[in-house]
């Protein structure tokens, strides 16, 4: 393995720094050291570059470069968490708290917030809300970078399109055939799809991505697995929210996804997170809550990155509602858009801070948005109070009572079978670790939040496609 590719596998960012690294290792190795002395040096440097930092020395360069990476420790735990206030406390689960009040002993966090559909993840828990000063953290975005809601809206003809056995056949084979489910899926030769997503330029900001556009152009128009799905239903908007959304009051026709940015996001926070564990020393309870600077090329290289998943996973919905509307003769009336999973720049109380929702959704005054139930329970459009307490944030869902592993083995096929069937939902595909049971009682999650969004349009699914596979990318 090359000395170049020994460092990248170590964690060290691609770029200038590396470059640095590459001149010190030819003189080195010119003078006759081997390879592993070579690497062990570099690293000595890297973990201690003020010890290096020499006027005129070999080492200098390469040592001012690391200093930029590293971010000092000195007393940065708090010994008390700051205060973050929480909605829905009486549902959320006691380890899910304590993972926020971890995330609120860090020096670089300056808010926080918990929402009702929390339950625990890595760093900080799914539905917590994260705002640091100066640095972002991979983890508190999460591994499904910008997954994202999104929903088309068309107009009902006479005749109602899930009640017409031939043009709910058409749905249905319409929602099999322009999507693709379950890990690792992508479309392949002429079937694949196209968008304008892929010319970005940024896609050529760094190796990594580079690296990752020919898989993004494999998986562009697929929705993964876990709880990632394509439903169809009716929306139903009263006389007193319709000029909200700018249509008339009563029934449409609606498709709505739930997908991020596959293999894309996922390679970019496995890398990143790793880099940030190494950088930033932490005890080991709370590993997972490394940052990087943003003032430092991994912290730049990580936000170019985050954001270009957010792209690509926008781009990933939008292809699969443009494909099953002109398949279903379709042209839609409006569509709502909204994701979690990210992190944004934003001023709170006067300061710019990097606001992290990791399962939550931003819900600024006015904004719109979607807050999804189950595959059985109604999902609801949404429009935001811009709540300064919540950091402008609200639930993205209802938020799981139960593990995938414990709701595979404790939920019988058929009682969940036939709990949608009651309702008249129709399951095309799914796992049992998605099963409706699973999840909190999405009319609860959103009274507790009455404060943070109004609902103002009800969506009802008729038609649910998920992955049968029983594995997430979340």
């Amino acid at each position: 393995m090359s000395i170049s590719k020994t460092l990248i596998a170590n964690g060290w960012p691609q770029g200038g720094i590396i470059g640095a690294a590459l001149r010190i290792a030819q003189n080195m190795a010119e003078s006759g050291a081997a390879e592993p002395a070579i690497v062990e040096t570099l690293e000595q440097v890297k973990a201690a570059p003020e010890l290096y930092d020499v006027d005129g020395g070999i080492f200098q360069e390469l040592a001012v470069a690391c200093k930029g990476l590293h971010v000092q420790l000195k007393n940065v735990i708090r010994d008390q968490p700051l205060e973050a206030p929480i909605w829905g406390r009486e549902i959320i689960e006691p380890e899910a708290i304590a993972q926020l009040h971890n995330a609120m002993r860090l020096p670089v966090t300056v808010a926080g917030a918990l929402m009702p559909d929390a339950h625990v993840g890595y760093g900080i828990p799914i539905g917590g809300v994260v705002a640091l000063e100066n640095a972002v953290a991979p983890y508190m975005v999460g591994v499904d970078i910008a997954c994202r809601m999104m929903m088309s809206i068309y107009p009902i003809d006479r005749t109602d399109p899930f009640t017409n056995a031939s043009r709910r056949q058409e749905i249905k084979q319409a929602m099999r055939q322009e999507t693709r489910f379950g890990v690792g899926v992508g479309f392949k030769g002429n079937e694949r799809r196209q968008h304008a997503v892929m010319d970005d330029e940024d896609w050529e900001a760094t190796k990594m991505l580079r690296h990752l556009k020919e898989k993004a152009y494999a998986q562009l128009g697929t929705s993964g697995s876990g709880n990632h799905f394509v439903d169809a239903g009716v929306l139903e908007i009263s006389a007193e929210k319709a000029p909200l959304l700018g249509i008339d009051a009563g029934h449409y026709l609606a498709f709505m996804s739930h997908s991020g940015s596959r293999g894309v996001g996922a390679q970019i926070a496995d890398h990143y997170s790793r880099l940030a564990r190494q950088l930033t020393k932490l005890p080991d309870q709370l590993r997972h809550l490394a940052w990087l600077e943003m003032g430092s090329e991994a912290g730049q290289e990580y936000w170019i990155s985050m954001n270009m998943a957010g792209k690509f996973a926008s781009a990933c919905h939008h292809t699969i509602h443009r494909a099953l509307a002109k398949r279903l003769g379709l042209k839609p009336l409006l569509q709502v858009e909204n994701h979690h999973n990210f992190a944004w720049l934003e001023e709170w109380k006067g300061k710019q801070v990097y606001v992290h929702r990791k399962g939550a959704t931003p819900a600024h005054a006015g904004v719109l948005g979607i807050v999804p139930g189950s595959q059985g329970h109604n999902s609801y459009i949404v429009r935001g109070l811009g709540n300064d307490a919540s950091l402008n944030s609200a639930s993205h869902g209802a938020g799981r009572v139960m593990s995938r592993k414990q709701a595979m083995q404790t939920i019988p096929k058929k009682e969940r079978d036939a709990w949608l069937s009651q309702r008249g939902i129709e399951l095309l595909a799914g796992g049992m670790d998605e099963s409706p049971q699973v999840y909190k009682d999405i009319n609860q999650v959103m009274a507790l939040q009455t404060d943070l969004i109004e609902p103002i349009a009800i969506f009802k699914p008729k038609i649910v496609l998920m992955s049968s596979d029983g594995k997430s990318e979340d």
